[in-house]
């Protein structure tokens, strides 16, 4: 099996291309998501289903930030690994970066979950 190193070797600017293009789609995919939740809720349960899911979205963003915190870093470190040739190391750090979004993920839900029922209650 041939390895390619295209990361190190091809212009930036095609690179660029190549990669921001799916990170913005999934960006916008994710706000229309917001856009047509909100459209469905309202038709369907009215104006306190909008206000539910307008509550709920700030805690979905932070959710969203965390798991873009996570997984630049393990991109960043991944670039740095593959221009070093150091791809024996990689799954170490990588895995430790799918563990550590999973673990915020869980914390998330846990402070919003307590913070939650204590301001409402």
């Amino acid at each position: 099996m041939e390895t390619s190193n295209y990361l190190g070797t091809e212009r930036i600017g095609r690179l660029l291309a190549k990669f921001c293009i799916p990170c913005i789609a999934s960006l916008i995919i994710s706000c229309l998501y917001n856009i047509v939740d909100q459209i469905f809720v309202g038709n369907g349960i009215g104006y306190l289903g909008n206000a539910a899911t307008g509550v709920i979205f700030p805690i979905t963003v932070v959710g969203w930030g965390m798991s873009l915190f996570f997984g630049d870093g393990a991109a960043a470190y991944l670039s740095v690994a593959q221009g070093r040739n150091e791809t024996k190391t990689v799954h170490r750090g990588i895995g430790n970066s799918i563990l550590f979004s999973f673990l915020s993920g869980v914390v998330i839900i846990l402070i919003s979950y307590l913070w939650g029922t204590d301001c409402f209650a």
